[in-house]
């Protein structure tokens, strides 16, 4: 079903109900204020007739009488009876009285007590003392006016209940149709949005701006936004790693088809196979480079593995550079670090966090031209810091906004041999261990760079 009918039937039903309950109070009240009211006829008539048998004299009896017959409203098929009451439990009694034993026993004990009968008979009882004698004066009638007026009363809201529940239906689609408009047309808006058109937006709601509509829109602006900004990216990276995987794949065949026009010498071979070589090694670690950097994307939680101390992870990182750069001038400095070995341990992935750290410091290395580079490690109850310094070419402010995009490299970068992926490689893997990386740079002096890992959340 939808929205739209269930906020109909919604509407209708709670409608229906609360307008059934309100007929049922208002039933149940007025029937109450009929009682009420007829028994309180009965009192007066019964305290009159309780004045006739209590009077001797003949014409104050006949006052009375006229009284009755014409101070007081005739009342349908009326009676009255005056039962003489012997003792405590005992009374005369009158076959012409068919009342249940409890009504007396009632009666008896509360000095007055009225009873309704079949076919809205009303029957009002009360003891009066007549010198040393009590009588039980019991006086009856027919409440037909009451009873023709709460039929009349039941049919006029059966009457209205009907056109209530039509009332409530056209109500009831207007309401949905007006709550559920908004929500169709950003629906209708969506479907005309895709990756052709990711650029377009929807409008803004001309009702409440602050209304779950109108954040609803924007939502789905926000997510526009993002995905927007991701097909952008994407088609960045899938367009600067094809462009730079096809070089070294280009230049491997152009090398085989010109040593396969003719025969070459040893020499020349050797060369080809060299330059091949070189261009196979690019692009084994190019692509090597792409899978590290994808599989970043993973859920962090499922990556961490090992409860690792960053100063020994520091100095196994050195000892690889130590390797591939022999003659690189990195300086690790572990005089900050607390005597407490809890505050220097990580979970963390080991492979893929000492891949990040070795990269930011690889930067410092190349881009310094083999000046020092200074890391230093410091740690408390709060986080774990690193912080990489260099003093080499830095980075223009202009390229700050852009380090973290796959290729992307700076005027003074491209200078040196590099993919782009390092950065952006080593920022996904800081991120999925739960840390910031801050870049601080100066053209022409240097870059600092701060890992700071939170310790609090692990």
């Amino acid at each position: 079903m939808q929205i739209r009918k269930k906020i109909t039937v919604t509407y209708v039903t709670l409608s229906c109900i609360s307008m059934l309950l309100l007929c049922i109070v208002v039933l149940f009240l007025f029937k109450r204020n009929n009682e009420y009211y007829f028994v309180k006829r009965l009192v007066d008539r019964a305290k009159i007739v309780a004045s006739i048998h209590y009077q001797n004299d003949p014409q104050k009896a006949h006052y009375y009488r006229l009284l009755r017959e014409r101070g007081l409203p005739e009342l349908i098929e009326e009676k009255d009876y005056v039962l003489r009451v012997n003792g405590p439990t005992s009374f005369e009694y009158n076959t012409q009285l068919h009342l249940p034993p409890d009504f007396y026993a009632s009666v008896m004990k509360d000095g007055s007590a009225w009873v309704e009968e079949e076919d809205s008979h009303y029957y009002y009882a009360q003891i009066f003392d007549e010198g040393n004698v009590k009588y039980m004066v019991i006086v009856t009638a027919r409440d037909r006016r009451g009873n023709t007026t709460t039929l009349y009363i039941t049919r006029i809201m059966i009457v209205c209940g009907f056109a209530f529940f039509i009332l409530a239906f056209i109500f009831g689609r207007f309401l949905a149709r007006s709550v559920m408009n908004p929500v169709a047309n950003i629906t209708a808006e969506v479907q005309r949005i895709s990756a052709s058109n990711l650029h377009n937006r929807l409008p803004a709601p001309a009702a409440d701006p602050q209304d779950e509509i109108s954040d609803l829109a924007k939502t789905f602006n926000d997510m526009l936004d993002r995905l927007e900004t991701s097909f952008e990216i994407q088609a960045n990276f899938i367009n600067n790693a094809s462009h730079e995987l096809k070089t070294p794949v280009t230049t491997i065949i152009a090398e085989t088809e010109i040593a396969l026009l003719k025969e070459r010498e040893p020499e020349e071979y050797e060369g080809v196979l060299n330059n091949i070589q070189k261009q196979a090694t690019r692009l084994a670690n190019l692509t090597e480079s792409l899978l590290k950097l994808t599989q970043t994307g993973y859920d962090g939680t499922k990556q961490v593995q090992d409860n690792v101390r960053m100063d020994e992870l520091l100095l196994d990182v050195k000892c690889e550079l130590d390797k591939l750069y022999p003659e690189n001038r990195i300086t690790i400095n572990l005089n900050d670090i607390p005597d407490d070995a809890n505050q220097l341990t990580l979970p963390c992935n080991r492979p893929l966090l000492e891949l990040a750290i070795s990269n930011i410091i690889t930067n410092g290395v190349k881009y310094s031209d083999n000046e020092e580079v200074f890391v230093s490690l410091s740690a408390n109850s709060q986080n774990i810091k690193i912080t990489i310094t260099d003093i080499g070419i830095g980075i223009p402010p202009e390229d700050i906004p852009y380090l973290y995009e796959p290729f992307f490299r700076g005027k003074k970068a491209s200078r040196y041999n590099g993919y782009g992926l390092g950065l952006p490689l080593a920022m996904k893997i800081i991120r999925m261990h739960k840390g910031e990386l801050i870049i601080q740079s100066e053209p022409g002096k240097g870059t600092v760079v701060n890992i700071v890992f939170n310790t609090n959340i692990h």
